[in-house]
């Protein structure tokens, strides 16, 4: 056999798992996380895409919204208005997260803001200064709480680290994050994805939250969630953008933001 014919052989094998994979876990949902469908990596980062340029929506326009719904689901399942450790990642997941503390701060919660790697451009620029003029305080760049530290102070913590753009290996100062987190035993809730998670692999490597907030639709990966808590927020997908990616979105209940699919 052919070394090219022999790896091709490899490849097959090893996709045919992940899929059997898949299917198990799809199999072990609920019936509104079935119905509703997945989205792989590809289509997600897509579905953005139509989203602006089909749709009018801009990336902070969508960030408002997500963050939103973020802060909304939190607080539907963690009512206690206490501290909330937010851990923000340098891409849009982080700036979902940087909107979601300042409505949880405007809900009665008390966030502390976690952002090591800040960009400096807009619309991220913009969304720290709404946080900053709100007094939501930020830990110094070079602080990474310990789990003992998170513990003490906070009553939950809100992952919005990476998202479905997610590739390869933890880098510093995000990979001695994850393992403070890991080690905590506050309640996780993640935005979209489990930092450290593949799209659509999940990973029993990356955290394990007992809270996920899945934004537009599910990520494949949340197939393999096994947490308390699943939630749907991001009301604003348009029945063509849900119809071109087989999306059967769930009724939101009245004027909410999230929905739930752990039923």
């Amino acid at each position: 056999m052919s070394m090219r014919l022999l790896l091709s052989n490899i490849f097959l094998v090893q996709r045919s798992r992940q899929t059997l994979q898949l299917l198990r876990a799809m199999s072990t949902a609920s019936p509104c996380q079935s119905a509703i469908g997945y989205l792989g990596q590809a289509d997600a980062q897509q579905l953005d895409q139509d989203m602006f340029n089909e749709c009018g929506y801009g990336l902070d326009q969508l960030m408002e919204l997500a963050g939103l719904s973020v802060a909304m689901g939190l607080a539907k399942v963690y009512p206690n208005r206490g501290g909330v450790l937010v851990c923000c990642g340098p891409g849009n997941n982080g700036g979902d997260g940087l909107v979601a503390a300042r409505h949880l701060k405007a809900f009665g919660y008390t966030p502390t803001l976690v952002y090591p790697k800040r960009p400096q451009r807009s619309p991220f620029t913009n969304l720290t200064k709404a946080c900053e003029v709100m007094n939501i305080p930020f830990l110094d760049s070079d602080v990474i709480p310990v789990s003992g530290d998170i513990d003490g102070r906070y009553e939950v913590v809100l992952d919005g680290i990476f998202g479905f753009s997610f590739k390869g290996s933890v880098r510093a100062p995000f990979d001695r994050l994850l393992e403070s987190l890991k080690s905590c035993n506050v309640p996780i809730c993640s935005i979209d994805v489990p930092s450290g998670w593949d799209v659509e692999q999940g990973s029993p490597d990356g955290l394990q939250p007992e809270t996920l907030i899945s934004l537009t639709a599910p990520k494949k990966c949340a197939a393999f969630f096994r947490g308390k808590h699943h939630l749907l927020g991001g009301r604003f997908v348009p029945d063509l953008i849900a119809e071109r990616y087989k999306l059967r979105i769930p009724a939101y209940p009245a004027e909410d933001q999230v929905v739930r699919l752990d039923a």
